[in-house]
């Protein structure tokens, strides 16, 4: 009796001993494609698909999200993949840009590091807060929070209450997320720009005639507009800087094209240079009320710490670089032979 129940019982043991291997040869199958399938590419409609997750979206939304922005997979496995991963609840809202390439760990990898896509945005020396905004305004991928404002809103919104707008947005490229703010971009440049006149200031000749940063900023505005090649930069910067010691006035064009506005054609007239305007330096002396452009860091450096020079004037040779003369009688010489043509 005793051995029949032994035999039995080595029969049962041997069956649950077969049914254990093969559950884990299963497991191990089961595991074996789970990580190959973690490692392949997915299939997507497109070599480049835009993600968007909204703030709260669930781990089930998530991977449904995915699959509608045109992975070819069914989002229960990548909602599977997310929950055993244990870092579904780290995935991040944004914008992300998915390449050809992306495997289910390298997606995971990039929502839970929030390595959104970015955009680039560039501002330009020597542009104007108008076209600027023009710029900004043209861009598909920014929230367009300030279409409906003016200059002044605007300056109220990034905390800058009655500070005029103008040449206050460092020119760079700024990079950033599908759906930012206009705002958010100008906030940055206005921090960039507010920095870099700092470093400059810190900087500035000791005998310098300009008295606050806020001035060296005007000037610079002005030696952008007035520099056609960059190796007359810090001359052009030392003739104003030695009209302001004098007491001349700084007369120069560009102010009087930006005092114009939007009435400048093109062509600058005498009665132009005649007609006053708070920008207009032929008829006002000292500088204007604020910056006709953003400046650059050159052009920063350059309005205070300008080159040493003796000239009070100078005039464009026609090919982007500046004839500098000490005195009038040489500048009228120079304006004949490069303006007028005669000798």
């Amino acid at each position: 009796m005793i051995p029949d129940l032994f035999h039995r019982m080595q029969k049962v043991v041997r069956r649950l001993l077969i049914v254990l291997l093969f559950l884990v040869a299963v497991a191990a199958a089961v595991g074996g494609a789970a990580a190959w399938w973690l490692g392949q590419p997915l299939r997507m409609s497109s070599p480049s698909l835009e993600l968007e997750i909204e703030p709260g979206t669930s781990p089930r939304g998530v991977a449904q999200a995915v699959a509608d922005a045109g992975v070819q997979t069914d989002p229960r496995w990548l909602y599977y993949w997310f929950r055993l991963s244990g870092q579904d609840r780290q995935i991040r809202a944004g914008n992300y840009e998915l390449t050809a390439g992306t495997t289910p760990r390298s997606l995971l990898q990039k929502l839970v590091r929030g390595e959104e896509s970015l955009r680039a945005i560039i501002f330009v020396e020597g542009w104007t807060f108008r076209q600027m905004r023009a710029q900004i305004a043209k861009d598909e991928f920014l929230k367009h929070d300030t279409a409906a404002m003016t200059e002044a809103q605007i300056m109220d919104a990034l905390g800058k209450p009655g500070l005029a707008a103008e040449g206050m947005f460092f020119p760079d490229t700024y990079t950033y997320a599908k759906g930012s703010s206009e705002l958010a971009v100008l906030r940055r440049a206005l921090h960039a720009m507010e920095r870099r006149l700092d470093e400059a200031w810190a900087q500035r000749a000791a005998d310098t005639p300009l008295q606050s940063p806020y001035e060296a900023l005007i000037l610079a505005s002005i030696v952008e507009k007035e520099t056609g090649h960059a190796s007359d930069r810090g001359q052009i910067a030392g003739v104003f800087i030695n009209r302001m010691r004098v007491g001349m006035r700084l007369q120069t064009d560009p102010t009087v094209i930006y005092g114009m506005g939007e009435a400048f054609d093109g062509n600058l007239r005498r009665r132009d240079l005649q007609t006053d305007t708070p920008w207009n330096t032929y008829t006002r002396a000292g500088l204007p009320p604020t910056p006709i452009a953003v400046p650059g860091k050159a052009s920063l450096m350059a309005a205070v710490r300008p080159e040493p020079t003796k000239a009070y004037y100078f005039v464009s040779r026609g090919d982007g670089t500046s004839h500098f003369s000490p005195n009038l009688d040489e500048h009228n010489r120079a304006v004949n032979r490069y303006i007028r043509g005669s000798n």
